[in-house]
């Protein structure tokens, strides 16, 4: 419920809340990856939206995991009810040759699947920013669009986005993992 982690009021009367469109993103990630073998995703938020998981608490359940990748979704804000925004994605100020591969594979297969660019998205930056610093495993933060932006708002809000985020995401997940389609067990 904190400030700046909701759409704009002028933008979206619901004001829909940064954790809602970022769930939404998961469970459909969940839901596809689920058809696929050896895998297992652990989800680092309160998958009830209640409790804001602090940032050091996530990294060290996924490192305490031994997490192969890390993947944090969000959605950004700073544009005030200005037109552009789009979809940005952060790996570590000096990143492994592994996050920068992943960032570049998640990047072109979400400019893809979405078509948002914006005008305002450096598309692939570095950041000192925690995931992507304390994580053990390759890293990539995404930001999904921004939440305060007059042409982003009615995209992101929309299920057709998060259902292409989600098909994005999967994608470059089940190619870099080189995972395997379970078989389908027929009735006898």
């Amino acid at each position: 419920y904190t400030a700046g982690k909701r759409c704009l009021k002028s933008l979206d009367p619901n004001e829909t809340r940064e954790w809602t469109l970022n769930s939404r993103i998961c469970q459909k990630i969940e839901e596809k990856l689920k058809n696929y073998s050896d895998i297992e995703v652990l989800r680092l938020d309160d998958k009830t939206g209640n409790t804001d998981i602090p940032l050091k608490q996530r990294t060290d359940k996924a490192n305490a995991f031994g997490a192969d990748f890390y993947l944090s979704l969000h959605h950004n804000a700073g544009i005030n009810g200005g037109i552009g925004g789009g979809i940005e994605t952060y790996t570590y100020i000096r990143p492994s040759k592994e996050s920068s591969d992943w960032q570049d594979d998640l990047y072109s297969a979400l400019i893809r699947y979405t078509n948002l660019k914006g005008n305002r998205s450096n598309g692939k930056r570095q950041k000192n920013l925690h995931e992507v610093r304390e994580s053990k495993m390759p890293a990539v933060l995404v930001e999904c669009g921004f939440m305060d932006s007059v042409t982003d708002v009615p995209i992101i809000l929309s299920d057709e986005f998060a259902e292409n985020v989600a098909n994005a995401c999967s994608e470059v997940i089940v190619n870099r993992a080189e995972l395997k389609k379970k078989a389908i067990q027929t009735p006898v």
